[in-house]
């Protein structure tokens, strides 16, 4: 399952989010996949895709970086498949 992550940064600390980055990576456990990512031109936030089957693989991603920035965590569905369920109901 496709999740948006909009991560909010305090914007103070967005050089400290980078070395961290720099240093250690993602530090995204098994199970969880990157898709891609889009910063905010304030560097205010980071919209990243994720996707997992097990969402307690973005709890421990969450966990990981929490003390550095606040997440909000949307599940997505396509809107191929959006769609169709539409349709049923029409």
């Amino acid at each position: 399952m496709l999740f948006m992550v909009i991560e909010h940064f305090d914007q103070a600390r967005v050089k400290e989010i980078y070395a961290r980055f720099h240093e250690k990576g993602r530090m995204i456990p098994d199970g969880l996949s990157y898709v891609s990512s889009w910063i905010s031109a304030d560097f205010s936030r980071c919209f990243q895709v994720m996707e997992t089957d097990d969402v307690t693989t973005l709890q421990e991603w969450v966990l990981a970086w929490g003390d550095l920035a606040r997440f909000e965590i949307v599940p997505l569905a396509g809107s191929k498949e959006t769609y169709a369920a539409v349709q049923k109901h029409l």
